[in-house]
């Protein structure tokens, strides 16, 4: 790939004029970063759409399971928030997460670890699943 770059005549000039040249070096860096920016918010702006037909279609087809976990993590967040409204201390909340625990809403019991699955709740999960493949 190298022989691309060393043999190619334009290289070279850009190569020469950048360390010749220092407004022309600021410019080239510049415009190595400004296009690519660019032409990248430009394809973000066209592939996003705010369609709410699309979003409401999106919405009605979603899983019980994502909505439900869209839900808590709302309430999460907004448990959280609050938290920093209120300029309470939430580093347990980082020493929990190292540790693999979450917090309770329960404030006199702020963490608990997370459960561990049972066997049995594994079966009955993984023979739910069989059954559902299998109709």
């Amino acid at each position: 790939m190298s022989i691309l770059w060393e043999k190619s005549g334009a290289w070279r000039w850009i190569v020469r004029m950048t360390r010749d040249s220092k407004p022309f070096f600021l410019t080239f860096a510049t415009l190595c970063g400004v296009v690519p920016g660019v032409i990248g918010y430009g394809v973000m702006q066209l592939t996003n759409t705010q369609n709410e037909q699309l979003e409401t279609q999106l919405r009605k087809n979603a899983r019980p399971e994502s909505m439900m976990m869209g839900q808590v993590n709302k309430e999460r967040l907004a448990e959280f928030l609050g938290e920093l409204q209120r300029k309470e201390d939430t580093n347990d909340r980082y020493v929990a997460a190292l540790r693999g625990e979450t917090l309770t809403r329960n404030p006199y019991v702020r963490i608990q670890p997370i459960p561990k699955p049972s066997h049995s709740e594994a079966d009955k999960d993984l023979k739910a699943d069989k059954d559902s493949k299998s109709q």
